[in-house]
């Protein structure tokens, strides 16, 4: 193992930690990427255990459009401005039909970020403004801090994050770790559980764009057992232009995530 290599991700991992005392690069996980067609690499980092693995190092440290994974950032700001008053705020549909159905009505924050809603997530960044985006994104250090045109620089390849960079981030956010207040950061929390039974509860947001011919998808969270957290990310690109992204990417996380004995309530 090239210990050299592991320096860039440990310091974004690392927010007020020991140093994980086992760190693995995993290449047993390539039969899930293999299954879909699919180049990519997954992190995972038990937080309580200080376990830290890795399959495809080399990816996991470069840049690509971070998609919708973008509106926990977004949703960030959105409420520590004040632009988002809570998650209960409607923004109403600017009567545009869009390929998908769920987009088209009046949504709450909440229910856009379950939905992934674009245009309220656009209409939320121009709110904002350019300036205090970029003063944001520099305060973070999120990505290359990169903005063009303030409703689609997360989708137009301007903005580009690390899967590193990435875990780094939930990390942070699920400790309280950001420049944001708490409250914001709790409301972020929230909207991002996605599935929580009496055995464990699954956080993430999710994302898919495109880079010229390659899909790009990613899933981006944590997975939380008896209150222990492990962070993950998956990131994922495909030519296929009938690549089914939403169910590939779903399932790759989840067989990695049994694998590793998740889900069953004894981590």
């Amino acid at each position: 193992m090239k210990h050299l290599a592991w320096i860039g991700l440990l310091a974004t991992l690392l927010v007020n930690a020991c140093a994980p005392n086992n760190v693995s690069e995993e290449k047993s996980w390539e039969k899930y990427f293999t299954q879909y067609k699919v180049e990519g690499c997954f992190m995972l980092f038990d937080n309580s255990k200080g376990v830290f693995k890795v399959y495809n190092l080399e990816r996991a440290k470069e840049r690509f459009l971070p998609a919708s994974t973008f509106k926990i950032f977004n949703a960030l700001v959105g409420l520590e401005t004040g632009v988002i008053k809570d998650t209960s705020m409607v923004i109403k549909w600017d009567g545009i039909t869009r390929e998908m159905p769920e987009w088209n009505q009046d949504l709450s924050m909440q229910h856009a970020f379950h939905v992934s809603s674009v245009p309220y997530f656009q209409e939320v960044a121009r709110r904002i403004g350019k300036p205090t985006m970029q003063k944001w994104l520099d305060s973070v250090k999120y990505g290359n801090m990169k903005i063009s045109r303030i409703d689609t620089f997360w989708l137009d390849n301007s903005l580009k994050i690390s899967p590193d960079e990435q875990l780094g981030l939930v990390k942070k956010l699920y400790f309280d770790a950001l420049p944001f207040h708490k409250t914001t950061m709790q409301w972020v929390r929230a909207v991002m559980l996605m599935e929580k039974t009496g055995k464990y509860e699954l956080s993430y947001k999710t994302g898919w764009g495109r880079d010229g011919k390659k899909a790009i998808g990613w899933i981006t969270g944590w997975v939380e057992e008896n209150g222990h957290p492990t962070f993950f990310v998956l990131n994922i690109e495909s030519e296929d232009p009938n690549i089914e992204m939403r169910g590939a990417r779903m399932s790759i996380l989840k067989n990695i995530l049994k694998e590793e004995g998740y889900f069953e309530g004894r981590k």
